[in-house]
């Protein structure tokens, strides 16, 4: 493999750690509307959200592929390259706080009411614990 194709690797690791602060974005602005109680800036952040799927979709497929080739690297190449565990890291930190941040206000919407009733999470996504207990019955 070469440097350039880690290149990529590394170049499309940003563009996927800035879309995901954009995300970012959206999902803190959605949180400070919805504790500030203003109704319009749900459908703005929910049009932000809309619009910025198509190019999470396009980031997501690329770092799939990318994914198959950094994994087929010999463990002594991939040690050359510091900074690809490092921006994965950082992606899959930002995705958690993305991930916590938007269940909130999900959250926060169903206590409101301002969620369609065909649109409400399923009851096993309403136990926090719903996986473990699975993984332990599978155990057992």
């Amino acid at each position: 493999m070469s440097t350039e194709n880690i290149a990529a690797i590394i170049q499309d690791l940003r563009r996927h750690l800035a879309l995901c602060q954009e995300i970012l974005g959206v999902v803190e602005s959605e949180s400070e509307a919805l504790r500030a109680a203003e109704g319009a800036l749900n459908f703005t952040a929910y049009q932000a959200k809309k619009n910025l799927l198509p190019r999470l979709d396009q980031s997501l497929n690329q770092i799939r592929q990318h994914r198959s080739t950094w994994q087929r690297l010999e463990a002594a190449m991939r040690a050359r390259f510091p900074e690809v565990p490092t921006l994965l890291r950082q992606n899959q930190d930002l995705i958690m706080k993305i991930i916590v941040l938007d269940r909130e206000n999900e959250q926060a919407l169903l206590r409101r009411g301002l969620v369609p009733p065909r649109h409400l999470p399923p009851a096993s996504r309403q136990r926090p614990h719903f996986v473990a207990d699975l993984y332990r019955r599978q155990s057992k």
